[in-house]
């Protein structure tokens, strides 16, 4: 799969996605987004893909959208091409497990597409911020939803009222990213964790994933009892029994993601 904003390779189960866009801090391009939703698309319908992990330079995860291709937009122009609703938000309804790994900037855009991933591992360099209020805008692809709810609302506003940035450790601190790795290790140590999930069972996660998304979409009661039901339906997967028989037998289990 050839494309002019991304790169691709497969890792075993694992599909590595870098932001290919140098010249611009890997800018959110309409071309970017379009071309990572198609790929998206592809990756969800084959078997031999377990986990995306999405990635971008050792300067930049991404620096924002491309405002230099939006500056001139008028409200029609953004409210009939359903800006960022049409493409961005792919990875965010993607049902396999997600993870991105973020060196450097991540801003405005592009701290809302990692937000959109499962979790972040960040480096040590990795700097997160909303700044769109700095050019005279909010965030538009979740930034005030995802942020509040990830790090609260007395840290939220104040990175979106000020349009501050966030480093790397105080990231870890509020709940924003999940571990912080030296730069130089952050792809491979990355996807030694994506691996980690890819030689589990593909469906059990997906479940679990599903499990843990509705949390944010419900109240307890209702996510507990949506919780239940996956739960219950796991004992009708082949790998829920080659699971629990491996930890009698002690040995190690054989998923076959059914």
């Amino acid at each position: 799969m050839d494309y002019n904003t991304l790169l691709f390779e497969m890792r075993g189960k694992v599909a590595l996605i870098t932001l290919n866009r140098p010249e611009a801090l890997n800018a959110l391009s309409p071309e970017l987004t379009a071309e990572l939703t198609d790929l998206l698309d592809q990756l969800e319908t084959d078997d031999n893909v377990a986990v995306v992990v999405l990635t971008g330079s050792e300067k930049a995860f991404a620096a924002g959208a491309d405002i230099k291709a939006m500056k001139d937009w008028s409200y029609m122009d953004v409210y009939k091409a359903d800006f960022i609703t049409a493409t961005w938000e792919r990875i965010s309804r993607f049902r396999k497990p997600t993870i991105a790994a973020v060196n450097g900037y991540a801003l405005g855009g592009g701290c809302e597409l990692a937000m959109m991933c499962d979790f972040i591992i960040a480096s040590e360099t990795a700097r997160f911020g909303q700044p769109e209020i700095t050019i005279g805008t909010i965030p538009g692809a979740g930034g005030t939803q995802r942020l509040a709810r990830f790090i609260g609302k007395a840290k939220a506003m104040d990175m979106i009222l000020t349009g501050r940035m966030m480093d790397a450790q105080e990231a870890e601190r509020s709940g924003l990213v999940s571990r912080v790795l030296p730069s130089a290790e952050l792809v491979e140590g990355t996807l030694k964790v994506a691996e980690q999930i890819a030689r589990l069972s593909s469906p059990i996660a997906m479940m679990a994933k599903e499990a843990v998304d509705r949390a944010f979409e419900t109240t307890l009661s209702e996510g507990i009892r949506f919780e239940r039901r996956l739960f219950h339906s796991t004992f009708a997967t082949r790998d829920q029994k080659e699971g629990m028989s491996a930890f009698s037998e002690k040995r190690k289990p054989q998923f076959n993601n059914d």
